[in-house]
């Protein structure tokens, strides 16, 4: 994958993260706010705990943090997989916001 394309990919993964917390508030299913800069996006939930997804142009890859752990994701056939599960992203990110808002939460990917 060229760099152009990673970061068009990367991009539509936090913009993607963004609008479906947009819809959560809209629907007030939960509280959770942003925080973007550049290619880091924080969650906080309401109890204030933390989520990072962050990308990393050198690698190619996108990082997810949570307080079940840290995974690194590469792109591959069309999906963001973990390098060491083969776990989706989107997967991984509904279970670690479901778990710590207290309540279930789904994400998607963007529309390829």
């Amino acid at each position: 994958m060229s760099d152009s394309e990673y970061h068009a990919r990367a991009h539509a993964v936090l913009a993607a993260v963004e609008a479906r917390v947009d819809e959560l508030l809209q629907s007030d299913v939960v509280d959770i706010d942003t925080s973007r800069t550049g290619g880091l996006l924080e969650l906080t939930l309401p109890n204030r705990s933390k989520i990072v997804i962050n990308t990393q142009p050198p690698l190619h890859e996108i990082w997810l943090a949570a307080r079940r752990g840290g995974y690194h994701y590469k792109y591959v056939e069309g999906r963001w997989l973990d390098t060491r599960s083969g776990r989706d992203f989107f997967e991984m990110l509904s279970e670690c916001v479901s778990e710590q808002a207290g309540c279930p939460v789904s994400f998607t990917a963007p529309a390829a």
